[in-house]
């Protein structure tokens, strides 16, 4: 096991990973821009380090200042978190150079799912299903009409090198086609330096489902069961549950075993989430985050199993703690995402949090990183706390959040919590009848 771990985030998810490090008995150490000097990671680690300016490139993206931190402090592993560089091959490799280990799998895997294309590819030949498109990056026009009239419109044209809806466009007909094309190459470009895109068939309706994995590294695989995060506003996930209240047993069983043996057969080692469209009782291939997800905390609560022990205990080389028929589900979970935002136009609020009271009682979980009196900077992203409620079933889960939203106060910024007063009382919500497109057309309604 390790001695020292330091923890390359901020935040509540620095919170939570520093507090799984206290359990297991590891010695912490955090690192910090100077805008984050009084944060609560910060105030709870044994040891901290400030790593630069608020700016995140020249704080928690700068990784020669990471580096040096772990050689200053003598930390022997590195987590990443999520968001930053937990998806970074770079850092990864460097890590290794160092020998310094990596919380997460090998740079050769980030690699191989940061690429759009490769991903699909690789998930093809390793079984999972994908959603029917180009086998690669699209050359030009002629190509891209070839391939739209093959699978058939509409057709979503995506960046290879993407995420958070950059560089994606829908066209619906081959007369929007062509300036389709051209508007997802310009901000592919533009985003993320590539401007490779390909095509795939656009879902008109479907929920987004996601897989928790993870492998030994040495050919084993077990899944942890799904998640649904269909709710989502402009790519970015709001509410997530555990298990998804549109696939019934035999659903999740099945697409479950296919991502754990695809993970096994990959040699992939640590927390990795594979992510399906899911329409008509078919599951299609999307990505593959190679990371910790936001929403980790539904499959904790459902499974009782804590996944950041696990990450730490495999990159240390103890193996899975579990075996597949050790994983059990036990009732529902729903996270809801709590942002410093203004809840109807979605603007940042930074500012100072002049109270900050959180819910309590029987399967609330609340996790974040502020307090009263914190001052929350304007240079981040705007997640400012997590809340996770566990029932024996939905229903119960969902008058247990009810309960917990009614008692959660954040005074002195404008958050999120009254979008999710609302959203808990609707219909379509409580009977589980959403898809991904749900909450941006209820949001335009209320405009």
């Amino acid at each position: 096991m390790f001695q020292k771990i330091l923890i390359a985030n901020r935040g509540e998810i620095a919170l939570r990973v520093l507090r799984a490090c206290k359990e297991l008995g590891i010695q912490t150490v955090v690192v910090h821009s100077t805008a984050d000097s009084d944060a609560m990671h910060v105030r709870l680690a044994d040891e901290s380090v400030c790593i630069g300016p608020p700016p995140s490139r020249e704080s928690y993206l700068n990784i020669h200042q990471i580096v040096a931190a772990c050689e200053i402090t003598g930390a022997d592993a590195v987590h990443p978190g999520y968001g930053f560089l937990s998806e970074n091959a770079k850092f990864a490799d460097i890590l290794a150079a160092h020998n310094i280990t990596f919380i997460g799998p090998s740079g050769d895997h980030i690699r191989i799912m940061g690429d759009k294309i490769e991903a699909k590819r690789t998930a093809k030949r390793l079984g999972i299903p994908v959603v029917p498109g180009s086998d690669g990056a699209i050359s030009d026009d002629k190509e891209a009409r070839r391939v739209a009239a093959e699978i058939g419109y509409p057709v979503i044209i995506k960046a290879s090198a993407g995420g958070g809806g950059r560089g994606m466009k829908v066209a619906h007909t081959e007369a929007d086609l062509e300036v389709a094309l051209q508007t997802a190459k310009s901000e592919a470009g533009a985003a993320f330096g590539d401007d490779a895109v390909y095509i795939e068939k656009y879902l008109e309706k479907p929920r987004h489902i996601e897989v928790q994995v993870f492998g030994d590294g040495a050919g084993r695989g077990v899944h942890f069961g799904e998640r649904d995060c269909s709710l989502q506003r402009r790519h970015q996930k709001v509410w997530e549950e555990a298990n998804s209240p549109a696939l019934n047993a035999e659903e999740r069983s099945r697409i479950g075993g296919i991502c754990a043996k695809a993970i096994a057969d990959l040699g992939y080692s640590g927390a990795g989430t594979i992510e399906f469209l899911y329409e008509n009782g078919e599951f299609y291939f999307i990505e593959m985050n190679t990371r910790l997800q936001v929403e980790h905390p539904v499959t904790e609560a459902i499974t009782g199993i804590d996944l950041v022990h696990e990450q730490i205990r495999v990159a240390s080389g103890g193996g899975l703690s579990v075996r597949q028929a050790d994983i059990k589900f036990n009732g529902h979970a729903i996270e809801c995402r709590i942002n410093a935002e203004d809840p109807r136009t979605f603007t940042p609020s930074p500012g100072t949090i002049t109270h900050f009271h959180t819910p309590g009682g029987l399967g609330i979980r609340v996790d974040s990183g502020v307090y009263s009196g914190y001052k929350i900077p304007p240079y981040y992203d705007s997640l400012i706390g997590k809340l996770i409620v566990h029932g024996r079933n939905r229903v119960e889960c969902m008058m247990r959040l009810r309960r917990a939203l009614d008692e959660f106060v954040v005074d002195g910024i404008k958050t999120t919590l009254p979008l999710f007063r609302d959203l808990v009382g609707n219909p379509d919500i409580a009977n589980g009848d959403y898809d991904i497109h749900w909450l941006e057309k209820y949001l335009a309604k209320g405009e």
